[in-house]
C-alpha cells in the first residue's frame, strides 16, 4: 500500500480521505448519545442484583415510589408483551422474572425528574433474595448435580449438547488423528487460559426514548445494530415494528459491546409508562454490568509434526464461558472450531470447542470473536514445536503456511488469496528497533523507555529483551449460513446547480470509518464532488451489524450496488434526452466523472446537471456476498465463511525480570488487506487492533471472584487499558491482494491485528524469561513467582 497522502474532502477509492467526524472528535465537539437532550425529559436509573445467582422473593417499592420527583417504578411484573429477548436465543429477561443468573442484572427501572433522584430512589427499593449456589467453571457447570440455569431451553442447539448448561458444542473432525498421532516424530501439548476482556468503549450506554402521538416512540440510541435492536425491542414493548423508529446517535466505540441491548428497551418502557422522554446514561460502573465481554477461555492443544517440520495433526478442547445468558456464544463457538487451528495445512484434526452457561457476567461478541482466544493458545503450540524440532519459530511457521487452495479443517477451500508465510517474511524482515532506547549519551536513563516508565522502578538493570512472532487468521462477515445482506438508499439530484448523491443506510458508525468509505464510494462510482451521508435509522432496510469486519464488504457493497443502478438510470436519462445528438450516446462506453457524462475515451458529451435537470434518481437495493453454509453438527464440515483475513506481528519488549515490570518497545504488524479502501482508515484500524491485542497480552481482565462470581473491578481503576504511554511504536506493512469475490477486491482489516498481537507479546516475553507463560494477561507474579 502506497500512501496517497490525505485528501482533505472529496476523495475516492484508494485514497486517504479526512474523516467528517474526525476533527469533531478530537476537539470535543462532537455529539454523542450521552449528550442527547429534551427539554422535559426524564432520567431513567436501573436497579441491579448484588448477587450471582438468587431467587426473589419479594419487592418492596413503596419507598422508592413515595420518593418527590419519581415518576413511574417498573419490574418484571410491568412488563407489558415479551419478557425476554436475545440476538439468536431469546433467554435473556428484560427485567429479572424471579431468579438473577450473574452479578448486576437488572432488577427495576426508575424515571424521576433528575438523575440523583432516580438512584437515590433505587436505592430505596427494597429486595428479598434467596441465594443460590453458583456456577463458575466447566466442573461446577457439568457436575451430576449441577444447578440447571436455563431448565426450559427449547433453542435449535439443545438438541446437540451433552448438557442443559452447555449453551453449543461444535466438533471439528478431519482425517485420522489416532493414525497420524503414531507416525508423529515430535508432538507437545499445553494447557492454556484466556481471561475476560472487556471492550472498554470510552462512551458509556446511552439513549433517549421519545413517546409519539401514534402510540409509539422514538429511540436515539447509540448502538451497532439498529434493526437487531428494534427486532428484539418491539415484541417487549408489544407494538409493531414500524412503531419504533430508532436513529443513531453518537457512538463512542463498540468492538462488539453494544451487539446486544443495553437500555434500549427499559428507556422505552420508561418513556411509555409515563408518557415523557426518558434519557439513560450508564456511568461506568454501570457500565461493566450493562453490557457483554470476551469470552474467558480454557484451552487443551496438542500438536505433532514429522521430523521436516510439517504438521501432522492437532487434536484440541476450547471450552468458553458464556456467563448467564447465550448472547451470541453460538456463533462465537462456530469461530471458535473453525478457525482454532490458525492459518496452517494440517490433515488431520480432532477438535471440540464448547460455551458454557454459568453464573458469570454474559460474554458475547468483542472483536476477533473466538479467534482471538484459539489464536493465543495456537501460536503458543507453534513455538513450543518449533523449538522441540530446533527450528527458527518463524520458518517453522512458512512451512505449514496455508495459502490460496489449501483446506481448511471443515473442508472448505481457500478460495482466494492467503499469503500467510509473505506475511511472516515482511513482518520478520522489518528493522529492529535499537537496543537499550532508555539510554541518553552523556545524560540520564530516559525512564518513559523502560518498563514501570513514570514510576521509575529501575534505570536499566535487570531488564532483557525478547523478540516474538505470531499469525492468525479471522473470518469476514457473518456465517454458517446466516442471511448477510445490507440495503442502501442512494439518491441523485441537482441542487444549486451541482449534482449532488445522498446516501443513506442503517450501518452504525461506531468509529471505524463507515461513513467515510461511502463517500469514497459514492465519488467514484458517480463521478460527483458533493455526497451528503443521511443519518442512519430504520426508515431504511438493514445495514446488518458493525461486527465481523463485514461493513465495507457488505454495506460497502451494497452503496456500490445501488449507485451503480443510479448510474445506470441517469444514463437512460441521457440517452433520451441527448442520445439523437451525439452516436456514443448509443455505442460507446459512458462514465460518469468530475460531475460529467463522459466517454471512456474521455470525451465529455453532457454535463450531469443537464442531464438530471428537474429530476432525481433513487433506488433503494439490497446486497448480499455468496451464501455460506452451516457447519455439520457432527465433524464440523462445511462452507461456513465467505472471506479470510490474515495478520502476522513481531513484539519486541523489554522486562524487568526482577519486578515482573513489562514494556513492549514495538508491535510491527504485516496484514494482507486486499484493497485499501482509505489507506490511512486501514493503518488506523490495524494499529488499534494490535493495540487492543496489547492490551489483553499484559493488563485488560475483568476478575470475578471464582466463590461468589461477583466482579471485582468494574472501573477503569481497577480495569487498566493501554493508554498512549503503553503503545509502543506500530509499523504497518500492508499487502492489497485482491479477493475476486469481494466489491474493489477488498478484505475486512478491523479484527485480524487484535489475534497476532496477543501472542506475539506473550511469545516475546517468553523469550525474554524463559518462562512458559500460558495464560493471558501476564501478569507480574507471573514473572517474578511471587
Amino acid at each position: 500500500m502506497k500512501s496517497t497522502g490525505l485528501t482533505q474532502q472529496g476523495g475516492r477509492i484508494g485514497e486517504s480521505t479526512l474523516r467528517p467526524d474526525g476533527t469533531l472528535k478530537v476537539t470535543g465537539e462532537f455529539a454523542y448519545a450521552s449528550d442527547l437532550w429534551h427539554e422535559d425529559m426524564l432520567w431513567g436509573c436501573t436497579l441491579r442484583s448484588p448477587h450471582a445467582h438468587a431467587r426473589i422473593r419479594a419487592i418492596d417499592l413503596s419507598e422508592a415510589l413515595a420518593t418527590a420527583g419519581v415518576h413511574t417504578v417498573l419490574t418484571h411484573a410491568d412488563l407489558p408483551a415479551a419478557t425476554r429477548y436475545g440476538l439468536e436465543i431469546q433467554d435473556t429477561p428484560v427485567l429479572a422474572d424471579g431468579v438473577v443468573r450473574h452479578h448486576g442484572e437488572p432488577i427495576a427501572l426508575v424515571a424521576a425528574d433528575h438523575p440523583e433522584t432516580a438512584r437515590r430512589a433505587a436505592a430505596k427499593i427494597r429486595v428479598d433474595y434467596e441465594q443460590l449456589p453458583v456456577v463458575t467453571d466447566e466442573s461446577s457447570a457439568l457436575a451430576p448435580d449441577a444447578p440447571v440455569l436455563h431448565p426450559d431451553r427449547t433453542d435449535a442447539h439443545a438438541a446437540h449438547v451433552p448438557h442443559p448448561n452447555v449453551v453449543h458444542r461444535q466438533p471439528v473432525i478431519r482425517g485420522d488423528v489416532a493414525a497420524a498421532r503414531a507416525r508423529a516424530y515430535a508432538v507437545v501439548s499445553g494447557d492454556y487460559q484466556v481471561g475476560m476482556q472487556d471492550q472498554a468503549f470510552l462512551g458509556p450506554e446511552s439513549g433517549l426514548a421519545v413517546p409519539a402521538g401514534d402510540g409509539g416512540v422514538d429511540l436515539y440510541i447509540a448502538t451497532q445494530w439498529l434493526h437487531a435492536d428494534l427486532r428484539q425491542i418491539a415484541p417487549v414493548l408489544g407494538l409493531p415494528e414500524h412503531k419504533v423508529r430508532m436513529t443513531l446517535s453518537g457512538v463512542g466505540g463498540a468492538f462488539g459491546g453494544r451487539e446486544d441491548l443495553s437500555m434500549q428497551a427499559h428507556a422505552c418502557l420508561l418513556a411509555l409508562r409515563t408518557g415523557k422522554p426518558v434519557k439513560m446514561v450508564y456511568n461506568r460502573f454501570e457500565s461493566f454490568f450493562g453490557h457483554v465481554h470476551r469470552h474467558p477461555a480454557r484451552l487443551h492443544y496438542e500438536h505433532g509434526a514429522d521430523r521436516d517440520g510439517k504438521l501432522l495433526y492437532v487434536q484440541a478442547r476450547i471450552v468458553l464461558d458464556g456467563g448467564a445468558y447465550a448472547s451470541s456464544s453460538p456463533a462465537v463457538v462456530g469461530n471458535a472450531a473453525s478457525l482454532g487451528i490458525g492459518p496452517y495445512e494440517v490433515a488431520h484434526v480432532d477438535m471440540e470447542t464448547l460455551a458454557l452457561y454459568t453464573n458469570n457476567p454474559p460474554c458475547g461478541a468483542m472483536r476477533g470473536f473466538g479467534a482471538v482466544q484459539a489464536c493465543f493458545a495456537y501460536e503458543a503450540q507453534m513455538d513450543k514445536l518449533a523449538d522441540r524440532l530446533g527450528l527458527d519459530p518463524v520458518e517453522f511457521r512458512r512451512r505449514n503456511a496455508m495459502s490460496q487452495g489449501s483446506v481448511m479443517p471443515t473442508g472448505q477451500v481457500v478460495d482466494s488469496p492467503a499469503p500467510v508465510a509473505e506475511l511472516l517474511r515482511r513482518v520478520k524482515a522489518m528493522p529492529l528497533p535499537p537496543p537499550r532506547q532508555w539510554e541518553n549519551a552523556g545524560g540520564a536513563p530516559d525512564i518513559r523507555a523502560l518498563p514501570g516508565g513514570l514510576s521509575n522502578t529501575t534505570h536499566g538493570e535487570g531488564v532483557v529483551r525478547g523478540v516474538g512472532y505470531a499469525v492468525g487468521i479471522k473470518n469476514v462477515g457473518f456465517s454458517e449460513g446466516f442471511d448477510d445482506y445490507s440495503t442502501a438508499r442512494v439518491r441523485m439530484e441537482v441542487i444549486g446547480g451541482e449534482p449532488v448523491v445522498t446516501v443513506h443506510t442503517a450501518m452504525a458508525e461506531v468509529g471505524q470509518g463507515g461513513v467515510t468509505v461511502h463517500a469514497q464510494i459514492a465519488r467514484t462510482e458517480l463521478g460527483v464532488q458533493q455526497v451528503t451521508i443521511h443519518p442512519a435509522d430504520t426508515r431504511v432496510g438493514s445495514a446488518g451489524s458493525t461486527s465481523a469486519s463485514r461493513q465495507t464488504y457488505v454495506t460497502g457493497g451494497a452503496v456500490k450496488h445501488a449507485c451503480e443502478a443510479v448510474r445506470e438510470r441517469v444514463l437512460a436519462l441521457g440517452r433520451a434526452r441527448f442520445g439523437t445528438f451525439h452516436p456514443a450516446w448509443a455505442h460507446a462506453e459512458l462514465l460518469l466523472e468530475d460531475g460529467k457524462v463522459v466517454t471512456d475515451g474521455g470525451e465529455v458529451l453532457a454535463p450531469l446537471a443537464e442531464v438530471l435537470g428537474s429530476e432525481a434518481v433513487e433506488l433503494e437495493l439490497e446486497w448480499r456476498h455468496r451464501p455460506t453454509r452451516p457447519f455439520d453438527p457432527h465433524t464440523g464440515q462445511g462452507f461456513g465463511h465467505v472471506q479470510y483475513s490474515f495478520a502476522a506481528h513481531r513484539a519486541v519488549v523489554e522486562v524487568d525480570t526482577e519486578l515482573g515490570l513489562v514494556k513492549v518497545v514495538e508491535l510491527a504488524c504485516a496484514q494482507d488487506v486486499g484493497k485499501a479502501l482509505n489507506p490511512l482508515s486501514v493503518a488506523g484500524q490495524i494499529q488499534g487492533g494490535t493495540t487492543q491485542g496489547l492490551g489483553l497480552a499484559v493488563m485488560e481482565e475483568i476478575v470475578v471472584d471464582p466463590a461468589t462470581a461477583k466482579v471485582r473491578n468494574p472501573s477503569f481503576t481497577d480495569y487498566l487499558i493501554p493508554t498512549i504511554l503503553d503503545t509502543p511504536a506500530i509499523p504497518v506493512d500492508v499487502l492489497e491482494l485482491a479477493d475476486e469475490h469481494a466489491p474493489y477486491g477488498l478484505r475486512g482489516v478491523g479484527e485480524a491485528p487484535t489475534l497476532s498481537s496477543t501472542p506475539a507479546v506473550v511469545a516475546a516475553i517468553r523469550q525474554a524469561t524463559g518462562l512458559p507463560l500460558n495464560r493471558v494477561p501476564v501478569r507480574p507474579e507471573h514473572l517474578t513467582g511471587t
